[in-house]
């Protein structure tokens, strides 16, 4: 059975720094794109940062110079370090891989950053 789970998140004050983590069990890893995503209470979800199976990243404008997306194939996991986070950067994160017809979400991690 296919499943996908984040970890790593928590409570750290504002300038602080997390690393969430998911991963992929039963599939191919290496060939699905990977993306974060994350939702604050009462917005919607919103797209953060992705890494294709070609190693090419992107960013939002919001995070762009504070986060950074990474894989490691042989782990099927992806990875995204939080740098310099802010009270604004407070949601739950999801990760999301996706393939061909094949479109997986994990259940979310909690990030909250206190001012």
């Amino acid at each position: 059975q296919v499943q996908v789970v984040e970890s790593g998140g928590g409570l750290v004050q504002s300038g602080g720094s997390l690393s969430l983590s998911c991963t992929a069990s039963e599939i191919e890893f290496r060939y699905y794109g990977v993306m974060w995503y994350r939702q604050a209470p009462g917005k919607q979800r919103d797209w953060v940062a992705g890494l294709t199976s070609e190693f090419r990243t992107s960013y939002s404008d919001s995070v762009k110079g504070r986060f950074t997306i990474s894989r490691d194939n042989a782990k099927k996991t992806t990875y995204l370090q939080m740098n310099n986070l802010r009270s604004d950067d407070t949601a739950v994160y999801y990760c999301r891989l996706r393939f061909a017809r094949e479109d997986l979400w994990g259940q979310g991690t909690q990030v909250t950053v206190s001012s």
